[in-house]
């Protein structure tokens, strides 16, 4: 691993690229799955029927729309929602919609890194529901979190859903739920999606589709980097490979090297070398039950108001406020 020139680096994907892949062990953030292209294969891999998170919630959404709406904003005072990380919003168009039969008085905030996402969404929502207000952010969490309390003087119910959360080891989870707990004002609400603790065999072919659906989003960060920074990695070249610990309730995904050689970064100019088998980490994918959950809260400054699961409680939404 030797950079060949000195080079300024400007983008944060330049920077983290270079810091992950001159580690040791090696690491890429799966924040970077997403693109245009990204996107796709992410929605492909949301109607695999191995992939029961998003129908799980979705599930949740449908059975407990009236519920969770009302719980949102109980007088009806008015409230913005702020949704971190808001995709495509199959789901939250459910709770949109609720919302505007029953005349709650809100705006819609969905924030993504995914600029494609953010766009798409926002137009999708003019055309499927023009009476609801839309202010899309493009950004990633810890930026935005800065400027949540400027965003209006009204109540905030911030939603993380998909189990975002999941991405993040517990003391970064407890990180950024303090953040999210430091940028709210007394009243305002979290509704969180945290996937539940399961049949360790469920999880691992969530991440691990028989089509390859997913190893295929998870080589996109190489694809990125190929297109992006004129990288020359041969996807062929790795395996995507996905553990998970019932103890801990962690899943991790890695891509691993089938065999030893030298990968180019000319934007970097960087020379990233690879022994056979070894491993790029690039994702965790965390799960939980409510004392786990109760914990995160508790060391965040936060309390649990309420819970909504689907039937095989595969998952669950929680509402949250400052203590």
């Amino acid at each position: 691993m030797n950079s060949k020139d000195q080079k300024v680096i400007i983008s944060t994907f330049e920077k983290e690229v270079c810091e992950g892949l001159t580690a040791f062990p090696k690491y890429l953030s799966s924040k970077y799955f997403y693109d245009e292209a990204g996107d796709k294969l992410f929605q492909q891999i949301m109607a695999l029927p191995e992939y029961y998170l998003t129908r799980a919630e979705f599930e949740i959404f449908q059975t407990h729309k009236l519920d969770i709406a009302h719980s949102f904003d109980n007088d009806k005072e008015g409230f913005d929602l702020i949704e971190l990380g808001a995709g495509d919003g199959k789901k939250t168009k459910i709770l949109l919609k609720e919302l505007g039969d029953h005349n709650y008085d809100f705006t819609y905030v969905p924030i993504d890194i995914s600029q494609n996402a953010v766009e798409g969404l926002v137009n999708d929502l003019s055309v499927e529901m023009p009476d609801v207000s839309v202010n899309g952010q493009i950004g990633e969490y810890f930026e935005v979190l800065d400027r949540l309390k400027h965003i209006s003087d009204r109540k905030k119910v911030v939603m993380v859903l998909g189990s975002n959360i999941g991405n993040l080891l517990h003391p970064r989870a407890i990180q950024f739920m303090q953040k999210l707990c430091h940028a709210m004002n007394p009243g305002d609400l979290i509704f969180m999606g945290f996937d539940q603790k399961k049949h360790p065999q469920k999880v691992l072919d969530a991440y691990n589709d028989q089509t390859g659906v997913t190893a295929a989003f998870n080589k996109n960060v190489l694809a990125r980097i190929n297109r992006e920074l004129d990288g020359n990695f041969d996807l062929d070249k790795f395996l995507h490979w996905e553990t998970y610990d019932p103890e801990s309730g962690t899943a991790k995904s890695y891509l691993v090297s089938k065999e030893k050689h030298t990968v180019d970064i000319d934007a970097l100019s960087l020379q990233v070398h690879f022994e056979a088998w070894e491993s790029i980490h690039t994702e965790i994918s965390q799960k939980y039950d409510d004392d786990t959950v109760k914990w995160l809260a508790e060391e965040s400054g936060l309390r649990i108001v309420q819970s909504f699961t689907d039937k095989d409680e595969y998952y669950k939404d929680y509402l949250l406020t400052v203590v």
